[in-house]
């Protein structure tokens, strides 16, 4: 399992001090390593096919998946809120009641997630009709702002004047971030004076220090607190701009959250209350960590500094050996159990972007494993292998999918432990962000540090851009993480030099690398002059890994993945849809047999071309060892990851 250990330098500041205001200004913290845009980085090899795959699946067709929900309701135009408005169709099937419509918000939220992960994936595989089909999309949203800048969900009797849970700044974010992803892309004036002016809308009717966007009657809110991640928004428009109102107006927001009484872990009190256990919606939790790092790094206060490292430590015990943070959908002051506690996709994409965030703010290679670990494992491990749909709720040993938790069937209305394309029985947000999380991990596998480039996040890609204004790309020709010999084919238009620094995993047992370099903390970095094509030939040393959880459990590894015993799984499908091809599905096992050490196991490679691995493990019922397969958890849909210390009855 991944250490956790403190990867910020962080002033830790005396207990003393922490009478003084958390959220005065100091001096702001620098990013070390700068994103670049969208379009400057393509998939390539198994990337660049589960994008595609994705694009022929559910993120391609949700909207027709779910018609009702993606297109009858034009939320952000002819059918805004209003106060004549008492229920809405949002897909849940739940019990009717006045209570609905803290979940009126929900179809923006859909909607504009889809849209984000669709065009991105558009963008990144240059698919003409799908990024065509993004275009219209665009134009129709455009095509929706008021003239004073609004863009969003609320007519005017509604927006802005709430005392109770809403969408206001949840809707915006979710659009806003597919907008300026196409602006990343299309470099289209337009789309970057429509986001400029909606957030302007938002600075007027929510003036910094003297208004409260986050008061509610009641501290159980959802949109109102997934609001929080306008400052997403916010953090792209500095990095564009470099207008500090931006990032500004983000420590305002964090510190009004901090002030409400509301049922969120984030808040500074609490992070900073060492007794305090991760109790809130797993998704909040974890997205709101990018907003504690952005208060801190658009203050300099080292109490909000503080808050960070306590908020990472805390998430730190929330972590499955697949790197998935519990979440199903609550915390509930419980610790990872990779059994018992499950965890959400969306969870999944959030956690995974809030690392995304920590890397270009630190410049420390250790969010790569952290990334890397959750992506290839957690991810992969929760979408079905041979059909287009995910899990919504996945734990690491995963016994059965069949609604509930491991079988458990006290919930009649629990769906979320199956696989479906869309998960309208539940809330269709989960889908979304399984579309959002490949192209979220592309755009940041390269960034830049100065002039030197950066390989943050490892797999085949194909990255263009200019150092010191010469056309440069490079070609990373890999199958990784399935192989970890990686060739970096770098060609310059004319002779240049810069650093190319390479992210060398934490699992990695050396290395061989064919140019001479340096190790500088987490990178491998070779300096030299590049003039036309010069090849870098990289291979990890690695070899099958025999761990332990927190628990003390027994759990194997290869290089950047976590192995499992594969259970044969009995398929039934539960729902049809009018377009052929998609299915939701439940999955039991053909026999359970859930196995133990009877010792410290030893693993055995069987094929690395196949990535088949085994191991001599106790079944307890007959008392016998036997031999067990072990594949990459990404290959599975039931499996056990972890393997509990056998405790023979006395006798045998």
């Amino acid at each position: 399992m991944l250490i956790f250990a403190a990867t910020i330098l962080l002033a830790r500041p005396a207990r003393s001090q922490q009478g003084a205001d958390p959220f005065s200004m100091h001096t702001p913290v620098p990013e070390i390593f700068r994103p670049l845009p969208l379009s400057a980085i393509r998939p390539s090899g198994w990337l660049r096919a589960a994008i595609l795959e994705n694009l022929q699946g559910f993120t391609g067709h949700l909207d027709s998946l779910a018609p009702s929900l993606m297109i009858d309701d034009d939320i952000y135009g002819t059918d805004r809120l209003t106060r004549k408005v008492k229920s809405k169709n949002v897909g849940a099937l739940s019990d009717t009641g006045s209570w609905q419509v803290q979940f009126l918000w929900w179809n923006s939220e859909s909607q504009s997630n889809w849209l984000d992960g669709f065009l991105r994936s558009a963008i990144l595989v240059n698919d003409p009709e799908d990024l065509q089909r993004s275009r219209k999309d665009i134009n129709r949203i455009l095509s929706t702002q008021d003239p004073d800048g609004y863009l969003g969900i609320y007519d005017r009797d509604l927006r802005y004047h709430f005392n109770n849970e809403n969408g206001e700044l949840w809707a915006k974010t979710t659009l806003l971030r597919g907008l300026l992803g196409w602006y990343d892309y299309s470099h289209d004036a337009r789309i970057l004076r429509a986001v400029e002016r909606a957030v302007q809308d938002v600075m007027v009717h929510y003036p910094a220090n003297a208004s409260h966007p986050f008061y509610s009657v009641t501290p159980y809110v959802g949109g109102l607190s997934h609001g929080l991640m306008f400052v997403d928004i916010l953090e792209s428009l500095y990095r564009l701009t470099g207008r500090t109102i931006y990032r500004d107006y983000s420590l305002f927001l964090y510190k009004d959250f901090s002030s409400q009484t509301l049922q969120e872990d984030a808040q500074y009190k609490k992070l900073i209350d060492p007794s305090y256990r991760l109790q809130g919606h797993g998704v909040h939790t974890y997205e709101h960590l990018r907003a504690v790092a952005d208060a801190y790094y658009a203050s300099g206060n080292p109490l909000l500094g503080r808050a960070l490292q306590d908020d990472l430590d805390k998430i730190a015990g929330e972590i499955t050996v697949t790197g998935a943070p519990v979440g199903d959908e609550w915390i509930g002051g419980r610790k990872a159990d990779e059994t018992r506690t499950g965890y959400e996709y969306c969870s999944l994409q959030e956690l995974m972007n809030s690392f995304e965030e920590l890397m270009i703010k630190t410049g420390e290679g250790t969010y790569g494993d952290r990334i890397e670990r959750l992506f290839f494992n957690a991810a992969q491990g929760s979408r079905d292998p041979d059909a287009s749909c995910i899990a919504y709720l996945k734990t690491d040993n995963s016994y059965y999918m069949t609604g509930g938790l491991n079988g458990d069937t006290s919930d009649k209305k629990q769906t979320r432990y199956s696989y479906s394309p869309v998960h309208q029985k539940a809330a269709v947000c989960c889908v979304p962000n399984a579309g959002r999380i490949f192209p979220y991990y592309v755009q940041d596998m390269w960034m830049k540090e100065g002039d030197d480039l950066v390989a943050t996040l490892l797999g085949p890609c194909e990255l263009s851009t200019t150092v010191a204004g010469i056309p440069v790309s490079v070609s990373e020709i890999t199958a990784y993480p399935f192989d970890n010999s990686i060739e970096m084919k770098v060609r310059s238009r004319r002779p240049v030099t810069f650093s190319l620094k390479i992210r060398i995993p934490s699992w990695a047992q050396g290395y061989t690398v064919n140019l001479p370099g340096s190790k500088e903390g987490d990178f491998l970095v070779v300096k030299r002059r590049w003039a036309g094509r010069q090849d870098v030939i990289l291979h990890f040393n690695a070899r099958p890994q025999v761990n332990r959880d927190s628990a003390g459990e027994y759990y194997f590894s290869y290089g950047a993945l976590v192995l499992a015993h594969p259970l044969k799984a009995l398929a039934r499908m539960t729902g049809n849809y009018p377009l052929p091809g998609f299915h939701d599905w439940d999955y039991a096992p053909d026999s359970l047999l859930v196995y133990q050490a009877e010792r410290s196991p030893v693993i055995t490679t069987d094929s690395l071309r196949e990535l088949r691995f085994s191991t001599t493990l106790l079944d307890p019922v007959s008392g016998k060892e036997e031999r067990i397969p072990l594949v990459p958890v990404a290959q599975t849909i039931l499996r056990q990851v972890t393997f509990k210390t056998a405790h023979r009855p006395s006798g045998h």
